[in-house]
């Protein structure tokens, strides 16, 4: 079976019905055609030709020193786990606007939404995003609760 949703590819073997219990299958990752394995061993360049424009630009434009530093603390929070099959210490970072790349799959990181670090964990699906794109700013209004002034019938509450 082969889905495609957007640029994101999944594929899914399926066995047949009549064959013994079936075995679950998993799907297998592609960004934009190219395997997650082959994403993982890629250079920067090589990946960047995959990305989109907004994205292409600002790895042309070169990636500052905070941006290096927060990769680097996320080497070497992953590292400190490496055999033991955990998941990796979060790491915390004002930087919303760093692009995901490969190397931060199954990291964690604490992404600032200007009050509080939310807590997100990097997935395949991710890739090329924004970080800022999983930590929302601000709270979703919640329409159709009445409230002191919304109506006439809610002028009146009484104190005690």
């Amino acid at each position: 079976l082969n889905r495609k949703c957007g640029t994101i590819q999944y594929k899914q073997d399926r066995t047949m019905a009549g064959d013994a219990p079936r075995k679950r299958s998993f799907r297998k990752y592609s960004y934009r055609g190219v395997d997650l394995e082959q994403l993982l061993d890629m250079s920067n360049d090589e990946m960047v030709e995959l990305y989109g424009a907004r994205q292409r630009r600002r790895f042309q434009r070169g990636l500052n020193r905070k941006c290096m530093a927060l990769i680097k603390k996320l080497r070497k929070a992953r590292k400190a786990v490496e055999g033991t099959g955990e998941k990796p210490e979060p790491v915390r970072t004002h930087l919303r606007n760093m692009v995901i790349i490969p190397e931060m799959i199954g990291s964690i990181i604490g992404v600032y939404n200007g009050k509080t670090f939310n807590q997100v964990e990097i997935k395949p699906d991710m890739l090329g995003d924004y970080l800022a794109e999983y930590s929302i700013t601000y709270k979703p209004v919640r329409h159709g609760r009445a409230g002191i002034g919304s109506t006439t019938s809610s002028r009146f509450i009484p104190l005690k």
